[in-house]
């Protein structure tokens, strides 16, 4: 029989603890890293929670919203342009028009939805003159001068020394008139003594008047476009149906006001009492006044017709700035080079090319105008950023072709927008780069994409922060 002593038992009692501890403290070091570890699969749970369902971040600022503005006036150059192509393949219209150079344009979206030799320079005539009014209001909204501002008649601009073939409102010395009564003369008379008080008075003289016509039709990015003198008289004014339609589009937009106080006005009932010199005025009232009706033949003939502006002279032929509107749905025609022995016969010719422009345009297309510009809040991962917007990267606004439904208008209303983005988006990026598009589509056909942007920039971070990120990111794309 064998004999164990105290120290043996001793030695398997320890050896029994230190099992013991070596298992709790294995228990302990499992516990800890599966802790871990779940700690870190929760905060990235919640990391990418927040990534697929982000805050939509903070407004950008002016100064930002200026610099993203620039920055896709460079990337998309189109955004800029007033009168643009249509978005989507379609077949032209086959339409008679007399005229040798013809568009018409939707003013909603600055679409082009027929033209014929639109690029054609060709002289405006008195066209001109809606130009010299854009300048004038401009500098009455700059507070240079007023419309009711009674405006000197220097020699130049007496209906009698100017040649007998002019369009004229019937100025003479020592009337009284105001600037609003020669606009009045300029867009229903075509009155070219008009054109030259106006603007003698508005720069002190011609030269510098046109210098700044020219300058604003510049800042428009017309580059066909060019005038030296403002009444239209002269043939070395020139300009082309398409760049005038950009002019017309932008000219309403700015001075919506300029189409009923001026353009749409029927008569024109000139000198009256009120313009004459005191002893001429007690003797003749308004006897005098010579009663001139409005060169344009389609206000009151062509539905929803308002303005805008007739040209003639031999050198280029009957032109016509023509727009219209029905329901709130607004097109702008230029008709140029058009023909006609007389303005009787010249007129007949505008008024059928006119017609039948605006009844096509009417007839076909309606704009599709987005209710509030889309915008979509995107979560970023491994970046200075924790969600950013993708904004559309130039106008949704479209012209939409009558393909469907019952009426243009319908066709328009039935546009579907599909939005195609990321469900995350990773690293660092400029303003301004794309990471979607917005497609709009009619009865499965896709008429206009549009790309969607970042607006605003995302700077690099931290290696740590980058991976923490790039793992969040692989998540959530996976789901």
């Amino acid at each position: 029989m064998e004999t164990y002593t105290s120290d043996f038992f001793n030695n398997i009692d320890e050896n029994k603890n230190i099992n013991s501890n070596k298992k709790k403290k294995k228990r302990i070091i499992i516990f800890s890293v599966l802790s871990v570890v779940f700690i870190v699969a929760v905060v990235q749970a919640v990391s990418v929670y927040k990534l697929l369902n982000p805050k939509n971040p903070e407004p950008l600022s002016l100064e930002q919203q200026a610099f993203l503005e620039q920055s896709l006036d460079k990337k998309y150059p189109e955004r800029t342009d007033i009168v643009s192509e249509l978005p989507f393949q379609y077949v032209p219209a086959d339409l008679f028009v007399n005229a040798e150079s013809a568009i018409v344009v939707d003013f909603a979206t600055g679409n082009i939805l027929f033209e014929k030799n639109a690029d054609v320079q060709i002289p405006p005539a008195s066209m001109t003159k809606l130009v010299e009014m854009y300048v004038v209001f401009e500098a009455v909204e700059n507070g240079e001068i007023s419309l009711d501002d009674v405006v000197p008649l220097p020699p130049e601009s007496w209906a009698r020394n100017l040649p007998s073939d002019a369009s004229i409102m019937f100025l003479d010395e020592r009337q009284k008139v105001t600037l609003r009564e020669l606009l009045l003369g300029l867009a229903i008379a075509s009155g070219n003594d008009a054109s030259i008080a106006v603007a003698k008075y508005v720069c002190g003289n011609m030269d510098s008047f046109v210098e700044r016509m020219n300058q604003t039709v510049k800042k428009m990015g017309l580059v066909k476009t060019e005038f030296v003198e403002s009444s239209g008289y002269s043939e070395k004014n020139i300009t082309t149906a398409k760049e005038f339609a950009a002019f017309c589009r932008k000219y309403i937009e700015r001075f919506p006001f300029a189409i009923t106080e001026f353009h749409s006005q029927k008569v024109l009932r000139y000198p009256l009492a009120k313009n004459l010199p005191r002893e001429s005025a007690q003797k003749n009232g308004d006897s005098q006044a010579v009663i001139q009706y409005n060169t344009n033949k389609l206000l009151g003939s062509l539905d929803g017709c308002d303005g805008l502006k007739t040209g003639f002279i031999y050198e280029s032929g009957f032109n016509l700035a023509l727009t219209a509107e029905r329901n709130g749905v607004r097109y702008i025609s230029v008709t140029m080079k058009g023909p006609g022995i007389g303005s009787a016969q010249g007129n007949i010719y505008r008024v059928k090319d006119g017609t039948n422009l605006m009844e096509y345009a009417f007839s076909k297309f309606s704009p599709y105008i987005a209710k509030q510009p889309h915008n979509f809040s995107v979560g970023v991962a491994g970046s200075s950023l924790k969600s950013v917007c993708l904004v559309p990267a130039k106008s949704e606004n479209f012209s939409v072709p009558f393909i469907s439904g019952v009426s243009p208008k319908e066709a328009a209303q039935k546009i579907h927008v599909t939005a195609n983005i990321p469900k995350s988006i990773f690293g660092e990026f400029e303003e301004g780069t794309q990471f979607g598009t917005l497609s709009y589509s009619l009865d499965g056909r896709i008429l206009n994409t549009v790309p969607l942007v970042t607006d605003r920039k995302s700077e690099k971070v931290n290696f740590f922060a980058r991976i923490w990120g790039a793992l969040a990111y692989k998540i959530s794309s996976l789901k």
